[in-house]
């Protein structure tokens, strides 16, 4: 466990990463369940308003990310700072994230079924710094061989190729799949190869003489959406609460 401790972590530099991960997810629960308190009336927290003026918890994490984010940029990769810089850098991501939706809309929605997609990003990101902890590069890059990595004209086809793979699934309507396909290939082209959204930029331009592929599009998103929309769901409100009614 040690030689896999030293060898997957700390000798690529990824200690820091693993630091701001592992911030970022417990600031993002204490904060959710400090939110929770509140609005059940519960304990002795309470929303910080000096002067009438309710301060979210984005401002202090945007101070915390540019904190961090200097010093990461001013020292090295190993040692405490490093690490420090990370932990803050963290915490400041899991309280901005946490608050996604209320940037996204320029409103309070924190409480609202709109407010349930900074969760989902949330699930996203540390999906995403999960597998490049896990040694996953954007674009296929982390499967070439040695060889492979030395010729810049295979390195650019297959750069290429994947990112096209990501373009085709974003088009299609398949964000997620589009955004882990970055890292993972495969995910990118299942979401290409797939009939598209039946509101997507692909089905409003290639669907428009096409009114079976339309019609399949709209079938198939519709049972999607029906098997795995209230799933997630229900895994967004058991993390985040669920909204007001």
């Amino acid at each position: 466990m040690g030689h896999w401790w030293y060898r997957n972590i700390v000798e690529p530099g990824k200690l820091p990463l693993l630091l701001a991960l592992a911030s970022f997810v417990l600031a993002f629960l204490v904060t959710r369940a400090i939110t929770r308190l509140i609005r059940a009336g519960k304990g002795p927290f309470r929303n910080i308003s000096p002067g009438g003026l309710h301060v979210h918890h984005v401002v202090p994490g945007v101070v915390l990310m540019v904190v961090g984010g200097f010093i990461a940029i001013a020292g090295d990769r190993r040692g405490f700072g490093s690490g420090a810089a990370a932990v803050l850098f963290g915490i400041g991501v899991g309280l901005v994230l946490d608050e996604f939706a209320l940037i996204l809309h320029l409103d309070d929605v924190y409480w609202t079924e709109e407010g349930t997609k900074s969760v989902e990003v949330v699930i996203l990101t540390v999906a995403l710094v999960a597998l490049v902890l896990g040694g996953f590069l954007p674009f296929g890059v982390n499967e070439l061989t040695p060889d492979e990595t030395a010729d810049r004209l295979t390195v650019v086809r297959t750069v290429a190729v994947n990112f096209v793979f990501a373009l085709l699934a974003l088009l299609k309507g398949k964000a997620r799949l589009a955004v882990v396909g970055v890292f993972v290939p495969f995910v990118a082209l299942f979401g290409a190869v797939r009939l598209a959204r039946p509101h997507s930029p692909w089905a409003r331009r290639c669907y428009r003489n096409r009114p079976k592929a339309l019609a399949r599009a709209r079938v198939r998103a519709y049972r999607h959406d029906r098997r795995w929309s209230g799933l997630r769901r229900k895994v967004e409100h058991l993390i985040g609460g669920a909204p007001d009614q």
